[in-house]
């Protein structure tokens, strides 16, 4: 959490009577230091220039003594123990970026070269930087020039949108301007589709100063990534009350950026009563670990025989560390930091919990050993990760009876029933494929076989071979893929073309793809 104020609004103690032992252990601190502190020693008779050259010790009165660092330590440890806290504990099933509308600029001015290679190319590098940063977060794409077309709705695969975006160009626009208003209102209408709060980047190099007025009345968080070289100035983002970020070699740019698109995602997911706080002792023991250190100087003495006799007491027999994370982290933290780092299979062997190894092998792609973990879990959370696995896995069966378990532990358990509707489609689909395609003619068996997911009984069950480059035979996907050469710059000018030419009707901005896929999380 980067946002101070917000941090200091979110700040407790969870466990907060641990607190009390914190007056205990400064009066104990000042006891042990107060005859240090004491006055000069009175020497009656003794002339003056004599008991200064006797004194030993006045010059270093005020050094930094061994109890002072073993204070620090005990207030450290008193302070985790009372559990600081400012943030939610992250729910495994949804994304942990707010939902985000990337709304491109497609003009003309987007070509001029003084960024290397151009100003529309190196925004689309900064782009796919945002789409890396922001890994399974829900993101959509609009392009705008004279028309504003949604190029790509809401989706959390970010390699899905990559090759939309490397099609866009000003050539596949329909005609030249730059309505930034009107790409606002699509993104607005998409994000308003979103459960959760989410936010809009525009990239552009320039912006009508008729559209400022739009784009400052906002609701949704807008930030804006500046195409222009260094130095440069442009009226309408000059206006711009919303924050205009000048694009970097690094990343730093992008990483402002989304903190201030996900501002208001922090603060709904802090309101999420759902959600356990999640415990931040163990940021404390760094800075212990590094005052114990003086421990080790030469001098540097306390006595200790009554404490290390006190844990050798509470310390259990045979309880040893099998390496130096041991001795500070728990399996499941040393899990969650690699789930962090997307080292999915490490996290799957290092966590105890089963619900996070369940979610860390999904993640991992290892769906049937997922399931098999999660069936330890008896919740409506395991079930839902069962039956995206499942789908994921192309059990489809079984994931509609996940999903429906799912509903029967909770009934509102958020995308459960969405996503039992969308299995139950796919089912439908499959077995009707497969019944229209059985022409109970034998084809013989060969290298490529189709198997489908057919419990019903639908159809006979029969093995197609793939179509012999000469033969008339039906064509595998692949095959029919290789026949397919129209480019992507095709397919978006004739597609915005068409959007152009036709009257906007209610619902274009949010439309989904004729494809549904389950998603992953509650969004």
């Amino acid at each position: 959490m980067t946002d101070l104020p917000l941090f200091l609004e979110a700040f407790h103690f969870l466990r907060p009577l641990w607190l009390l032992l914190v007056p205990l252990i400064l009066l104990a601190w000042w006891w042990v230091r107060r005859p240090v502190q004491r006055g000069a020693i009175l020497a009656e008779g003794i002339a003056p220039h004599l008991r200064e050259a006797l004194t030993v010790g006045r010059a270093q009165r005020r050094r930094v003594l061994p109890i002072d660092s073993t204070a620090a330590i005990l207030l450290l440890a008193a302070l985790g123990a009372a559990g600081p806290s400012w943030s939610r504990q992250p729910d495994p099933f949804a994304a942990q970026s707010a939902p985000a509308v990337i709304v491109l600029a497609v003009t003309t001015g987007m070509e001029q070269t003084d960024l290397a290679p151009s100003r529309l190319e190196r925004g689309k590098q900064k782009i796919r930087d945002f789409l890396d940063l922001r890994a399974g977060a829900r993101t959509a794409l609009v392009a705008y020039a004279g028309t504003a077309h949604v190029v790509l709705p809401m989706t959390e695969d970010a390699q899905v949108m990559v090759p939309y975006l490397e099609g866009l160009s000003p050539e596949v626009m329909p005609r030249e301007g730059a309505v930034a208003g009107e790409a606002l209102a699509l993104a607005a209408a998409m994000l308003a589709e979103e459960t959760a709060p989410g936010g809009i980047l525009f990239v552009t190099d320039s912006l009508d100063p008729a559209d400022v007025a739009p784009l400052n009345a906002s609701v949704a968080p807008l930030a804006v990534l500046s195409m222009r070289p260094e130095g440069s100035r442009d009226r309408g983002l000059d206006a711009l009350s919303a924050p205009v970020v000048e694009a970097t070699p690094d990343p730093s740019d992008i990483r402002r950026l989304d903190g201030l698109l996900n501002a208001a995602y922090r603060r709904a997911q802090l309101d999420d009563v759902d959600q356990p706080w999640e415990d931040g002792a163990h940021w404390l023991a760094w800075p212990a670990a590094l005052i114990l250190l003086l421990s080790f100087r030469r001098g540097w003495t306390m006595r200790w025989a009554a404490i290390a006799g006190l844990t050798l007491l509470l310390t259990p027999q045979g309880a040893r560390a099998e390496g130096i994370a041991d001795w500070f982290l728990t399996p499941d933290q040393q899990g969650r930091i690699a789930f962090e780092n997307k080292h999915y299979d490490r996290a799957a062997d290092l966590f105890v919990d089963p619900l996070w190894r369940g979610y860390a092998l999904y993640r991992d792609g290892q769906y049937e050993d997922a399931v098999l973990v999660l069936d330890r879990v008896e919740t409506a959370e395991a079930a839902f990760l069962q039956g995206v696995a499942q789908i994921k896995g192309r059990h489809y069966r079984d994931g509609v009876r996940a999903f429906e378990t799912a509903l029967a532990r909770d009934p509102d358990y958020p995308g459960a029933a969405e996503n039992l509707e969308t299995a139950q489609r796919i089912v439908a689909y499959v077995e009707a494929a497969q019944l229209a395609s059985d022409t109970g003619e034998d084809q013989g068996i060969g290298a490529d076989e189709e198997v489908y997911d057919n419990e019903s009984g639908q159809g006979e069950e029969t093995l197609r071979e793939a179509a012999d480059a000469g033969g008339g035979g039906l064509l595998t996907a692949d095959q029919w893929m290789n026949t397919v050469d129209t480019r992507t710059e095709d397919f978006l000018r004739m597609r915005f073309a068409l959007e152009a030419a036709q009257p906007p009707q209610d619902g274009d901005a949010a439309a989904q793809p004729a494809a549904p896929a389950p998603s992953e999380g509650g969004q």
